[in-house]
């Protein structure tokens, strides 16, 4: 086996798949990369057996053959490598030489055999996503999938079609994060990604018009993005009821500018540490926001004007899940929407409804 290839396109393609590699293992072959050469082209591929990445670069004097390598080693060296130009040789024994410039490696290369085969998906259903639409979903999402195991369900976000309109869902517990699209598809189906994927693809995916084909299986989904296909388990089980937890009555109606919200909570929060939690008490009256913070640290306030509508309310809050919401609504201003002190606060668009996030509050102590 041998190929020529372009440090950059390979160097590239190795950091994206390698995301894919397992680093805690009992079976080394899954700590490599697979590659194999074609006619005209180098297919490499990284499975951990619930999360597999495969690209394709072009290449040049090829000569056929599979080999799996050190991921972390075949990465660091293509990395380094002094050279534009990069030749690997692999032999009947699977000991790989990596040439560049002056610099030469000679490392040992597991069997290809041992490496597992990613999933082949049977009566899937498929649909296309632009990219930038996609990216844009996971972004303002991702931040509320659950860290905890409690239920592995939540460690994962929604993917819901209904009546044309995809809802992309995370919820963990203290926050609810909804993004919605009408798509071209009018069938139903629903299926929960991890959030480990969810990342992955994140990353792999443009702020461009480009359509990404998924293909839906009853156990793994699969994306087409460029030259990239990523494989991913699913996770089973009862995903939240999301639609029965959203408020349909609203009492108080707030305007207010996303910036100044955000920098507000940002200010009254610096008394707020790890070590020294408080809730962050939120008066709304008067049209305007009071905020107040007080730890053992000392005591913040801060006030800024905002469109109110109903009574007046106080009501508190992990200012970290707050700033989570604030900061993922990428608008310049948004609608807070509430009830009671008990109730959780919903923040949408000030215009339409593209998403949604609910935040559930904390029980303040009498002042």
């Amino acid at each position: 086996m041998k190929f020529t290839v372009n440090k950059k396109e390979i160097t590239d393609a190795v950091l994206n798949i390698q995301r894919a590699v397992s680093t805690k293992t009992s079976i080394p072959v899954l700590e490599g990369i697979l590659i194999k050469t074609g006619e005209l082209s180098v297919e490499m591929s990284a499975y951990d057996l619930e999360l597999g990445i495969k690209t394709v670069i072009a290449a040049t004097g090829i000569q056929e053959g599979t080999t799996v390598l050190s991921a972390k080693l075949f990465s660091e060296i293509v990395r380094k490598s002094p050279a534009e130009i990069i030749t690997v040789e692999v032999d009947e024994k699977h000991m790989a030489t990596i040439v560049s410039g002056h610099s030469n490696f000679s490392i040992i290369g597991f069997l290809p055999e041992e490496f597992p085969e990613l999933p082949k998906l049977e009566d899937s259903t498929i649909f296309n996503l632009p990219s930038k639409m996609l990216k844009s979903m996971i972004r303002q999402t991702s931040f509320a999938i659950a860290e905890s195991d409690a239920k592995p369900i939540h460690q994962g976000g929604l993917f819901n079609i209904q009546d044309g309109r995809l809802d992309m869902v995370a919820v963990d517990g203290y926050r609810l994060a909804k993004r919605s699209e009408l798509i071209d598809f009018k069938d139903e189906l629903s299926f929960v990604i991890p959030g480990k994927t969810l990342r992955e693809v994140n990353s792999l995916l443009k702020d461009e018009d480009d359509l990404i084909e998924i293909a839906a299986g009853k156990r793994h989904v699969l994306f087409k993005i460029g030259n990239y296909t990523v494989t991913s388990s699913l996770l089973e089980g009862d995903f939240l009821n999301y639609k029965a937890t959203i408020p349909t009555e609203t009492g108080i109606e707030v305007i207010v500018n996303t910036r100044k919200v955000i920098e507000s909570v940002e200010r009254v929060s610096l008394l707020i540490t790890d070590r020294l939690k408080s809730p962050l008490r939120c008066t709304f009256e008067d049209d305007s926001i009071k905020l107040l913070c007080t730890t053992a640290m000392g005591r913040a306030s801060d006030q800024i004007e905002a469109s109110i509508q109903g009574e007046n309310i106080e009501i508190g809050f992990n200012s970290r899940y707050l700033l989570d919401a604030l900061k993922n609504t990428e608008c310049d201003e948004i609608k807070i929407q509430l009830n009671t002190a008990l109730s959780p606060m919903k923040i949408v668009p000030k215009e339409g409804d593209s998403f949604l996030f609910l935040v559930l509050p904390v029980k303040l102590k009498s002042n």
